[in-house]
């Protein structure tokens, strides 16, 4: 049996990921690859892979990923490549009213083929919190609010920061979270929240309105889940760009 679709999955690198503040941000990606090869190519993929990743792990970034995927392909005669890298990314916020910062984590991805640039996907998944609509209308005091996160993905057509992308998801939900708060903060994202109520529905048609508005974005899915803070399940919504015409 001649098997050409082989692969490895799960293997951890350290790389630097291009950010919007100048600095490359050290961190840790997983990583999988994918190549449909001849046989006898098939046991370099480790060390190719590896080697590539040693060339290019100082910079990754959307316009450095389809180079990386090319010469994948041509070291290894594969008649194609594809190549996810998933990996925990780190924005310093300022608490909304005492200005404390703190580090907020985000785990993002980027995924291309070596088929077509046009194909790499940036994908994030970013928490939020949402208070539920409902609670707030029929209860006399008070409303539930829960954790939710929102997962965008994107294709685009011109380069756009992991900074920007977050910033927008963020934007579509009740309130925005952060790693570090103070009373006062604690105060301001509360009552935030409680002014903003959101379904998951609600949230999920706010981000998709803004990617669907965004000059740069040719495609896009979001899912919002919301992990009920009085409900065993969670509640889920999807929307990708195929149905809304874009």
């Amino acid at each position: 049996m001649d098997l050409k679709n082989v692969g490895i999955k799960n293997i951890r690198f350290p790389v630097k990921i291009r950010q919007k503040a100048g600095v490359p941000q050290d961190t840790v990606a997983q990583i999988t690859l994918q190549v449909n090869t001849p046989k006898r190519f098939c046991e370099n993929c480790v060390s190719t892979l590896l080697g590539l990743l040693g060339k290019y792990g100082n910079d990754i970034s959307p316009t450095t990923f389809p180079s990386l995927l090319k010469e994948l392909k041509s070291e290894l005669m594969a008649e194609s490549a594809k190549l996810t890298m998933t990996f925990p990314y780190f924005i310093e916020k300022k608490a909304p009213i005492t200005q404390t910062a703190g580090l907020m984590e985000y785990t993002c991805s980027f995924t291309g083929t070596s088929e077509n640039d046009n194909d790499l996907i940036m994908t994030m998944w970013v928490p939020t919190t949402t208070l539920c609509p409902c609670s707030k209308e029929i209860s006399a005091y008070g409303a539930h609010n829960q954790r939710a996160e929102i997962k965008l993905a994107v294709k685009f057509s011109e380069f756009i920061w992991l900074e920007d992308l977050i910033c927008m998801v963020e934007k579509g939900a009740s309130c925005e979270l952060y790693s570090l708060l103070k009373r006062p903060d604690e105060k301001y994202v509360t009552e935030k929240a409680y002014e903003n109520p959101m379904f998951v529905e609600d949230a999920v048609r706010k981000v998709a309105e803004s990617a669907s508005n965004h000059p740069h974005i040719t495609w896009f899915t979001v899912g919002v889940e919301s992990f009920e803070s009085i409900h065993k399940h969670s509640a889920y919504a999807i929307v990708t760009s195929d149905t809304m015409g874009k």
